[in-house]
C-alpha cells in the first residue's frame, strides 16, 4: 500500500509540474528555457519537479507590477491631497 501511495505522489508531482511548465508565461520562467525545464521534470521524476516548483518559477508577488498597491503608495493620489 505505501508503494502505492508513494507511485502516485510521485506521478501526481510530475503532472503538476509539466502542466505547470507548459502553462507559465515566459516571464514567469527562470534560470532555464521552457523546453529544458520540461526535459528536467520528465527526465528526473522526483527531483525535476521539486526543482521546477522551488526556482523554476516566479512567484506571484515578484510579478505583478501592475502599479502601486495602495493610494499612499500612488504619486498621482498623493498629488490630488
Amino acid at each position: 500500500m505505501g508503494r502505492v501511495v508513494l507511485a502516485v505522489a510521485v506521478i501526481g508531482l510530475g503532472v503538476y509540474a509539466f502542466v505547470q511548465a507548459l502553462q507559465a508565461d515566459a516571464t514567469q520562467i527562470r534560470l532555464m528555457p521552457r523546453w529544458l525545464w520540461v526535459a528536467v521534470i520528465l527526465a528526473f521524476p522526483v527531483v525535476g519537479p521539486v526543482a521546477w516548483i522551488l526556482t523554476g518559477r516566479q512567484t506571484q508577488a515578484a510579478i505583478s507590477d501592475e502599479g502601486p498597491l495602495g493610494p499612499d503608495d500612488d504619486p498621482e493620489f498623493l498629488r490630488k491631497l
